[in-house]
C-alpha cells in the first residue's frame, strides 16, 4: 500500500513582475502565496490600483496542503479562455497555498480563444518560472500526557526518532505537544500508544 503524500510546494514570497505580449496586448504576471479567500482578496485589490486602467485580471488559486480547494476566473474574458489555462499552471508545478494573476492590456487586436488560452498559459508559466518555489511537509501534531517518572522514556523516543517538540508544559503532569510527518503519524501514535504510563491523542 502507497504511503500517503506528506509533501507540497508552495511559495513563501510574492514572485517578481513579468511581462509576456502577445500583438499589441500584454500581459503583466504575479504570483502570491496565499493561505485563504481573503488573501486573495487583498492582493487582487493592490493590483487594480496599480493597474487602474487594465480591464482584464484574470487568475487561478489553489488552497489546502492536500491541494483540495481551488478556483479559476476569467474576469470578462471568453469562457474558459483566461482563468483554466493558468489553472493548468498551477497543476504543471503542483503548487498550493498560491494565487496567479495575469493582468491584461488590450493592444488593440483580438487573439481569439485558442490565442487568449495560449497567452494566458504563457504568463502563467512565465511567472512560476521567475517564482521561488519550495517543499513543505504536511505535519500531524500529537499531544503526550504523562507524569514526570516516565519523562525519560518519552524524551529517548521523541530523540531516537527525531522527532520534533512543539511545546511543553510541566506542572502537576507532563503534556508535550510534538509533530511528525504524516506518513510517519500512524507508527508514531502506535510507538507512544504502547509505551507504559502515556497517552497519546491527536490534536
Amino acid at each position: 500500500m502507497e504511503a500517503p503524500k506528506d509533501t507540497y510546494k508552495t511559495i513563501l514570497k510574492a514572485s517578481p513582475e513579468t511581462l509576456f505580449k502577445d500583438r499589441g496586448s500584454k500581459f503583466y504576471g504575479y504570483a502570491f502565496p496565499v493561505n485563504t479567500q481573503d488573501d486573495v482578496k487583498a492582493c487582487l485589490e493592490i493590483l487594480k490600483k496599480e493597474h487602474h486602467t487594465a480591464r482584464h485580471f484574470c487568475y487561478a488559486w489553489q488552497l489546502g496542503k492536500n491541494y483540495d480547494r481551488y478556483r479559476a476566473n476569467d474576469d470578462g474574458e471568453p469562457n474558459n479562455s483566461a482563468g483554466m489555462p493558468i489553472y493548468g499552471q498551477l497543476q504543471a508545478f503542483e503548487l498550493t497555498n498560491v494565487l496567479v494573476v495575469s493582468v491584461r492590456y488590450f493592444g488593440g487586436t483580438k487573439l481569439g480563444v485558442g490565442g487568449l488560452i495560449q497567452a494566458y498559459k504563457a504568463s502563467a508559466k512565465l511567472t512560476l518560472e521567475t517564482a521561488s518555489i519550495k517543499q513543505r511537509t504536511i505535519d500531524t501534531e500529537f499531544l503526550l500526557v504523562f507524569e514526570y517518572p516516565e519523562i525519560n522514556t518519552v524524551m529517548r523516543s521523541i530523540k531516537d526518532e527525531k522527532i520534533t517538540l512543539v511545546s511543553q508544559q510541566m506542572e502537576t503532569g507532563c503534556r508535550f505537544t510534538i509533530s511528525v510527518r504524516k506518513k510517519e503519524a500512524k507508527r508514531i501514535f502506535i510507538l507512544f500508544e504502547n509505551t507504559y504510563k502515556v497517552t497519546i491523542k491527536k490534536i
